[in-house]
């Protein structure tokens, strides 16, 4: 799906109209029309804008997620934040392998 297929939905979804979005990111109507149709490409000062305006991820507008909301990483503190992005970079055997030595660290951890 195109991210201007995404942005036409959002508003869709929130009942707005072209114009009322066009207000709230404080550009011309024709210009937003032009974004929503893919006629022109949406700088990323825009699409800031419009993820914020809906809640939304940019990765969810440039169609690289189909989640729409933002991940909550900001709840993590840095170490969390780390051992998720080390996580991330695992293939499939590694984090099959260090969820074991977690589940085994935590039952030591219970034990004593």
């Amino acid at each position: 799906m195109q991210n201007y297929q995404r942005i036409r939905d959002l508003r869709e979804d929130a009942d707005l109209t072209q114009k009322q979005v066009a207000d709230r990111l404080y550009m011309h109507l024709t210009q937003y029309r032009r974004y929503e149709r893919g006629e022109s490409e949406t700088p990323l000062n825009i699409a800031i804008s419009i993820a914020k305006l809906y809640g939304v991820s940019l990765d969810y507008l440039a169609g690289l997620t189909d989640e729409k909301r933002r991940a909550a990483v900001s709840s993590l503190d840095e170490t969390e934040t780390r051992l998720v992005s080390c996580f991330r970079k695992l293939d499939a055997i590694g984090k099959g392998r260090l969820l074991e030595r977690m589940d085994f660290l935590i039952t030591q951890q219970v034990q004593y």
